[in-house]
């Protein structure tokens, strides 16, 4: 009700519950007879909403344990077969032994990264690349060293990469591979490295007139060729202005060039 006048110009209202008494008997009794059927339903539809969620929970659950169990657990998925690819100097079986990946282990479960390292481990493998092709197949790709030099083991030749690794011994010298004399050939020998230095600087002419890189130290190496002619080269230092001139001079009939101090260079016939 409002009450009087505050200032003259403005009211105040205050709300008043009205008492049950304030609702016709007829409308109170609709609204319980309406009320009633409506909670009913509102309660079932909502227990249904619970159970089919709760069903879909339980279904998914038992989805992901199965699929779970296949991919992980059962021999299903398993490896059936290694496959190998890039290999020419080591056999497919050399790789698969290397591998050691048993028949029948989950596919998903394979180490990668350590089948890579156990085949990686074989000499002549210079890169190893493992991947899985579903449903049950390992591929193992290897990429094999290249031969840039072979040195004299006896009657046979220890063959090594660009990088100095001894990883093959043959029979004879392959085609397109220099004879290298070295004492102590490996990636970690300083001689080695500069026998590599000076392979890489090497002329074609050079290169196809070349017999023998002979290496007794990092400071003493020369170029053995053929018609008996050499090449004193000096040490690794300054390797292509060496190639270059000693290029020039193979067109002299000299037997003995000397291009260790390059610019300067001498002679000898």
């Amino acid at each position: 009700m409002p009450d009087g006048p505050d200032d003259g110009s403005r009211r105040r209202w205050r709300l008043v519950r009205a008492g049950t008494d304030a609702v016709p008997p007829w409308v109170r009794q609709f609204m319980r007879r309406t009320r009633i059927p409506l909670s009913r339903a509102g309660r079932v539809r909502r227990n249904r909403r619970i159970v089919a969620r709760l069903g879909l929970a339980a279904g998914a659950l038992l989805v992901f344990g199965v699929l779970g169990w296949l991919i992980f657990v059962s021999p299903v998925l398993g490896v059936r077969e290694v496959y190998v690819t890039g290999a020419l100097i080591l056999e497919p079986d050399q790789v698969r032994a290397a591998a050691a990946v048993a028949d029948g282990t989950p596919l998903a479960r394979v180490d990668t990264d350590a089948v890579r390292a156990r085949v990686a481990a074989l000499a002549p493998a210079r890169e190893v690349t493992v991947s899985r092709s579903w449903p049950s197949t390992l591929v193992i790709e290897v990429v094999e060293r290249t031969p840039v030099g072979a040195v004299p083991n006896g009657k046979k030749y220890d063959l090594f990469d660009d990088h100095g690794v001894i990883y093959r011994t043959v029979s004879g010298v392959p085609s397109g591979v220099v004879r290298v004399q070295l004492a102590t050939p490996g990636p970690q020998d300083v001689s080695t490295q500069s026998a590599l230095a000076v392979l890489r600087s090497l002329t074609e002419r050079l290169r196809s007139e070349l017999v023998t890189l002979v290496v007794e130290g990092p400071a003493r190496i020369r170029l053995e060729m053929s018609g008996d002619r050499v090449v004193t080269w000096g040490d690794a230092e300054n390797s292509e202005d060496k190639a270059k001139a000693a290029d020039a001079l193979l067109a002299k009939p000299d037997k003995r060039i000397d291009v260790s101090g390059v610019p300067e260079v001498v002679t000898l016939g």
